[in-house]
């Protein structure tokens, strides 16, 4: 338990600290650290996730700084893709489903090297709906909502650009606003998973609180560091686990494709 409280105090950190990238760490510590099964870690990151990212989003909201129709928009959008990746998460082989968040944490780090890039300027005002292409959320918010509600984490570093680009927000917007985003996605693919996933929520209620708790020492930390800098050191950390990850389950890939071609066949048979 004390080991539990020490890794997620990281989580929030990181959380509090990079404004996102806590997530990702949930599972590999859940799986690897605290010998939690794939399927197990996945629901509880969701849970984890969602509880600190509505904490953190509270705090954004006091002042001022999410924009809550468009963020219910991408919101409701990703939660429909999230309970159904949640829901399709029953009929993946625990192997194949660490492989694929393997390959989220690539994407990850490549989205938070290419933080700082020169994005559009902003063209929302905040809660301008008709500023936003509707056809694009919704696709958008379906791809992803699915990706996190299959394993676990692949949503801040992606909702925060696409409420940047697609929702048109300004950058102080678009942090509060994603984590308004990220909480419903996680409570929806949550829903999803427990349907056929048990949650040990001794566990879930030590590691969210002890995340909480170091998203505010990460917050604090925040004014006193160099956060674009640690960014990019976190994302080559987070592709080092990947391949980690990769190399553990490098037995499991071959069998698990074909556990999951029999699921499908049984399906269509």
């Amino acid at each position: 338990m004390i080991l539990a409280v020490l890794l997620s105090l990281l989580i929030g950190i990181t959380l509090g600290l990079l404004g996102g990238g806590g997530s990702i760490l949930t599972v590999p510590i859940l799986v690897y650290a605290l010998g939690v099964g794939p399927k197990e870690a996945i629901a509880t990151s969701l849970l984890v996730v969602g509880v600190t990212s509505a904490v953190a989003m509270i705090q954004h909201a006091r002042k001022g700084s999410v924009s809550w129709r468009v963020g219910s928009l991408f919101g409701a959008a990703g939660m429909a893709g999230a309970f159904l990746g949640g829901w399709v998460a029953r009929y993946i082989p625990s192997g194949l489903l660490l492989v694929f968040f393997a390959l989220i944490m690539f994407a990850t780090a490549w989205a938070m090297l290419r933080n700082g890039q020169k994005v559009e300027q902003p063209r929302n005002p905040g809660d301008c709906l008709d500023c936003i292409p509707f056809g694009e959320v919704i696709v958008h918010g379906l791809v992803v909502g699915a990706v996190t509600g299959l394993v676990g984490a692949g949503g801040g570093f992606l909702v925060v650009p696409a409420l940047t680009l697609l929702g048109g927000l300004p950058m102080h917007l678009a942090i509060g606003t994603s984590l308004l985003v990220i909480a419903m996605k996680s409570a929806a693919g949550f829903l999803g998973y427990i349907s056929h996933v048990s949650v040990d929520y001794a566990l879930a209620g030590v590691v969210t609180g002890s995340a909480v708790a170091g998203s505010f020492l990460g917050s604090w930390l925040a004014h006193r560091l160099h956060p674009r800098h640690l960014r990019k050191g976190f994302a080559w950390f987070v592709i080092a686990m990947a391949f980690y990850i990769l190399f553990r389950q490098r037995a499991d890939i071959l069998p698990s494709l074909l556990d999951l071609a029999q699921h499908i066949k049984q399906l269509f048979s």
